[in-house]
């Protein structure tokens, strides 16, 4: 008996939420309900969520969310991404309508506190991808860690329906190195976005350099004495933090979640949908998923 092959479509949700919302604000697209309830994260959020849907054809789809700014990376290193502004006030109520609009597509909502959504994904392809193709929806280059022979991640781009689609055909074409060396990349020029050294004076040139000679930082350390002095010193000084910033930067694929596929597969009550977008006020956006 041959099993079904399913296209998995795993959602960034705060990545498509937050880009929505910078995508309207910064043109002052502040739009709100009668009753002053702000939409304009989730209206961008449904254009990005539509233009996927129709672009990688998915079977199943689950959109996965952080559940706060405390995780366990922060355990380990206090000042990760500590200089990270608070959302914007009007953006701060959407984070659980949006929610409420990915579940009225009967669409799961995964989540786990100490954990960021990335850590969610990474679980849920790592399980779905031994017998599925999988596909990661987001704009955060972390999850390129993730890319395998089932597994492709799209970067979404500026505007809608743009996507950099990173595969294990194409990933080498693209960055030089392999998915697998990505948390070493990681560990050794760091993530000024999410606020984490890495070794200091080692950029991506030098770092690709390095991993493209040597493999991964273990077989690197091996050989530190063949390293030009200039950068063995910088290792020796910063070889804690190259430590920590691999641990950082390595996305944990055994988290405690699960979703069964007959839960995730794309079949919405066209009602229901309309419901919850009359009550936003965004109903003219019906025609997208019709």
């Amino acid at each position: 008996m041959i099993m079904e092959q399913h296209k998995i479509l795993l959602v960034d949700g705060m990545a498509l939420l937050f880009r929505g919302y910078y995508s309207t604000a910064y043109r002052e697209q502040f739009m709100e309900t009668r009753n002053g309830v702000p939409t304009n994260g989730i209206f961008q959020f449904l254009r990005y969520f539509s233009d996927a849907v129709q672009t990688f054809a998915p079977t199943h789809i689950i959109c996965c969310w952080d559940m706060g700014s405390q995780t366990f990376r922060k355990d380990i290193y206090e000042e990760y991404k500590a200089d990270r502004s608070a959302p914007p006030e009007q953006l701060v109520p959407q984070f659980d309508l949006v929610k409420e609009v990915v579940a009225a597509f009967n669409i799961p909502n995964i989540g786990l506190e100490n954990y960021e959504a990335d850590d969610c994904i990474g679980t849920l392809a790592c399980q779905y991808g031994v017998k599925h193709e999988v596909i990661v929806l987001t704009g955060d280059h972390d999850l390129l860690q993730l890319v395998t022979d089932q597994t492709s991640v799209a970067l979404m781009k500026k505007g809608i329906g743009n996507y950099d689609v990173f595969t294990m055909t194409n990933f080498f074409e693209k960055t030089s190195i392999y998915p697998h060396q990505w948390i070493d990349l990681k560990g050794l020029m760091g993530d000024s976005a999410d606020n984490y050294p890495g070794v200091r004076g080692i950029g991506e040139k030098t770092a690709v350099k390095l991993l493209k000679e040597y493999g991964t930082v273990e077989q690197m350390l091996t050989k530190l004495d063949q390293l030009p002095k200039g950068i063995q010193t910088k290792i020796n000084t910063h070889l804690s933090m190259l430590n920590v910033s691999r641990q950082l930067a390595a996305i944990k694929c055994d988290v405690p979640v699960c979703c069964s596929l007959e839960d995730a597969r794309w079949k919405f009550d066209y009602e229901q949908v309309k419901r919850t977008f009359l009550n936003l006020e965004v109903d003219h956006l019906l025609t997208l998923f019709m």
